[in-house]
């Protein structure tokens, strides 16, 4: 008999999440809406699967985390979990276009099938389909909307930046004792 899944919401900056999942580990995160809470209706309110997953989002909003080391779940097709996987790689304050994701899993011209994977992912944040933007450099479409998307890109900007400035300080600090 399959595990019900747990969910658990939590606030953050962007608005209450709902974290989806069960032991094997994280399935989805979603932002508030009707789909969160239909979710919510059909699903155990057990936080214990996903103590993990809350503590590093938790740390992630704070400032003190960069990249995700969870057990993810995600349902998808083996196109979808390449480029999901390839999300994975883009830096934290950094972005990609959808061809340098389509590059980067060896499909040079599925841009536009790359932007349908990542319209597609159960795991934002987690799994950073906010950090892929246009071949121009605009801001194109997020599941969370768009004020979402350019708050995530500013916060990383922001703590990248500062966590730069703090190594450049503390280099300088010990070359100048």
């Amino acid at each position: 008999m399959p595990q019900k899944l747990s969910c658990s919401a939590i606030p953050s900056p962007i608005g209450r999440l709902t974290l989806l999942g069960d032991g094997a580990g994280l399935h989805g995160i979603y932002f508030e809406g009707a789909r969160a809470e239909a979710l919510s209706a059909t699903c155990a309110r057990d936080a214990r699967p996903l103590r993990q997953a809350i503590r590093q989002l938790e740390e992630y909003f704070a400032g003190r985390r960069t990249a995700f080391d969870l057990s993810l779940s995600p349902r998808g097709t083996a196109f979808q979990r390449r480029v999901w996987h390839a999300l994975s790689e883009i830096p934290f304050g950094g972005t990609w276009s959808y061809a340098a994701v389509a590059q980067r899993i060896g499909a040079p011209g599925a841009a536009r099938a790359v932007g349908a994977a990542n319209g597609k992912n159960p795991l934002p944040i987690v799994v950073p389909c906010h950090r892929v933007i246009g071949a121009d450099g605009s801001l194109t479409g997020f599941g969370g909307g768009m004020d979402r998307k350019r708050w995530l890109l500013d916060f990383e900007a922001s703590s990248a930046a500062r966590a730069e400035f703090g190594k450049s300080r503390s280099g300088a600090l010990s070359h100048a004792s």
